[in-house]
């Protein structure tokens, strides 16, 4: 590896990291295309890595500065966490039998549509 490329999966890591501070995002909205069009990984090796990026409690200081101003709530983060268990199997599994031009379209769909979602909500 490159230094380049050390500095700019630090870089994307970074921006991840803020964007995920600042609205809740980061792991697969950022990374995964950065991996993909910027160092040319398979989508498939673009999720796997950033899966593999989450293992480790990254988000933990985000969440002491949410949990302190009273914004975490535990009880529903846990029922996330046991949902996220489950669902994040079924979705790689399923993930790995498909081709990477179908799993770069529903990746596509699937942001397109939660921010026209987001925009939609954010004027109600």
């Amino acid at each position: 590896m490159t230094i380049g490329t050390s500095v700019l999966l630090m870089v994307i890591g970074a921006v991840a990291g803020a964007l995920s501070g600042l609205v809740g995002i980061g792991g697969g909205v950022v990374v995964v295309p950065a991996l993909v069009y910027l160092l040319a990984v398979s989508q498939k090796q673009a999720q796997g890595t950033t899966l593999a990026m989450m293992l480790p409690p990254i988000g933990v200081l985000a969440v002491i500065a949410y949990a302190r101003a009273g914004n975490v709530n535990w009880v529903w983060a846990g029922l996330l966490v046991l949902g996220f268990l489950a669902g994040s199997y079924l979705g790689a599994g399923w993930a790995l039998g498909q081709s990477e031009a179908a799993l770069k379209r529903v990746f596509g769909v699937v942001t397109v549509l939660i921010g026209i979602w987001s925009i939609y909500k954010s004027f109600q």
